[in-house]
């Protein structure tokens, strides 16, 4: 009964509720997509490497090591052994192992030495293997595989040509002019720095940093001179169990030829998310700002239409409702715009994300799912609903009070 006549009075006023629940729509909406994001940002975030158990280099720093391994940021303040790396990769321990080698760039991009275990083993988000958007892995010295960013920003198209430059910046004058690479294959997006890389062999790593005459005898033949990396910047490795990873860790941390530190990557962009935190609080801030702006435009809404209901209050006086069921209806009528902005919210967002969901992971990494019903939403969703209980106090008191009026008035 009360629910019925409550939806009657907003349907009396349906201008001025239409925009208040419009109000409430977006506010809910916003705080609701912050958060959801914030959840599922985080995991996509750690999600950039997957199936990767560790990650091995020359001692810097935990953060450092995961940044120019895995984002492609930074510089790296030494190399490991060739060596290292292949007793890593035949350890019985390890079941594949992907060598990385950087240093220099291309036009703003990084390039990244490494050999076919990269295309094979490699994988992001929900252990997601990389995909050729067009053509194939480099089988010859001077082929080169470029990432989806870099082919869709510098124009580039299989066959065409492209001169690595020595060093990470965008503006190099030191180019490997002699020794021009051939794309062979565009991976698929990725939403991860494997767009934004260029991917040559070990091999030709070695060979651009030659002198002049031997890069032209590769040019007339690849195979014309021993081409032996010396060094790697790190090294991915794959477990054959989980249960040897400490272990693993903690040999190589202790390995007596090179100097090497070993990083489990899941832990290192754990910590690295907490860096982000300031950013990630201050979202949500701005969201709950928001929130707030629209529940007081609510109670506002329902504050001026207390003169326009004087007859009406005065009416469910008569026919017998005390003050304290005029304070429940106006409570009621809060609720029920609240309730549907809230489910209005849930169900344009999850449609949202349903249209949307391959085009934020190809181009931001955002793998987001469209069930928004998680314990910290739904908590979320319980505070708004406190809020809107609060806020609508004021009005609903302010009906108790003229109620009371009413009464005395009419004896």
């Amino acid at each position: 009964m009360l629910v019925s006549l409550a939806w009657s009075s907003l349907g009396s006023r349906r201008k001025s509720v239409f925009l208040t629940f419009l109000s409430l729509l977006i506010s809910i909406s916003v705080l609701l997509s912050v958060e959801h994001v914030r959840q599922q940002a985080k995991n996509s975030f750690n999600r950039t490497v997957s199936g990767v158990d560790i990650i091995a280099g020359a001692p810097s720093g935990q953060l450092n090591l995961l940044l120019y391994s895995v984002f492609r940021m930074g510089s790296p303040t030494n190399n490991i052994k060739f060596e290292s790396y292949e007793t890593l990769k035949n350890n019985k321990l390890v079941e594949w192992a992907i060598p990385i080698s950087l240093g220099d760039s291309h036009r703003g991009y990084r390039v990244m030495g490494t050999n076919e275990q990269y295309f094979a083993h490699f994988k992001y988000g929900n252990k997601q293997g990389l995909a050729f958007e067009e053509g194939k892995a480099f089988t010859h010295l001077f082929d080169v595989v470029i990432g989806a960013d870099v082919a869709e920003k510098l124009n580039y198209k299989l066959g065409d040509q492209v001169v690595i430059a020595h060093g990470i910046g965008s503006t190099s004058f030191v180019n490997h002019d002699k020794t021009p690479f051939t794309i062979t294959g565009v991976l698929a997006a990725t939403g991860t720095p494997v767009d934004k890389t260029v991917h040559i062999s070990l091999e030709a790593i070695e060979a651009i940093h030659l002198p002049a005459s031997q890069q032209q005898l590769l040019l007339k033949d690849p195979h014309a001179l021993p081409l032996n990396p010396d060094s790697v910047t790190a090294v991915m490795l794959g477990l054959t169990s989980k249960f040897a990873t400490f272990k693993l860790q903690r040999d190589i941390n202790n390995y007596k030829h090179d100097r090497l530190m070993a990083i489990l990557p899941g832990i290192a962009l754990s910590e690295l998310w907490q860096m982000m935190g300031t950013v990630e609080n201050l979202l949500r801030f701005i969201s709950v700002l928001v929130l707030i702006s629209s529940l007081f435009g609510l109670s506002t809404m329902l504050l001026a239409s207390m003169q326009q209901r004087k007859n009406e209050i005065a009416v469910l006086r008569v026919l017998g409702a005390g003050a304290a069921t005029i304070f429940t209806l106006v409570l009621a009528e809060a609720l029920i715009l609240v309730l549907l902005a809230i489910i209005a919210s849930v169900g344009l967002i999850s449609l949202l994300l349903v249209v949307l969901n391959d085009w934020l992971a190809s181009n931001y990494g955002l793998f987001l799912s469209a069930n928004l019903l998680s314990i910290e939403t739904l908590l979320v969703l319980a505070i708004v609903l406190a809020a809107s209980i609060v806020t609508s106090a004021i009005p609903a008191f302010e009906a108790y009070r003229n109620a009371l009026h009413s009464s005395l008035s009419s004896r």
